[in-house]
């Protein structure tokens, strides 16, 4: 792993990183948005580029809500607190000033 020396500078340095990885995810959100858009309405579902190829997939997602079944059959919060693990998270959040 590279070792990396903190600053003051360094905060500077992560919130440039962070807001240009924002407006980069927000420039491929918009292809990939018109993409689906292009193949949703035709056969075109693969996009080739001269380095790149992008292709369409549609899939279903299954989602158990978990919190309402566990509602429903009565699961008491001793029951629930049984089965249930703390884990600690160590986060950095960067803020512009």
């Amino acid at each position: 792993m590279t070792a990396i020396t903190t600053t003051p500078a360094s905060a500077d340095e992560l919130g440039t990183l962070l807001a240009q990885i924002a407006t980069l995810t927000k420039q491929a959100d918009a292809i990939k948005d018109a993409m689906k858009d292009a193949a949703s309405k035709s056969d075109t579902k693969v996009f080739e580029g001269a380095l790149f190829k992008a292709t369409y997939c549609e899939a279903n997602r299954t989602v158990v809500d978990y919190k309402k079944m566990i509602a429903d059959i009565g699961v008491s919060e001793s029951i629930i607190a049984q089965y249930t693990t703390t884990t600690a998270v160590f986060s950095i959040k960067t803020t512009a000033r």
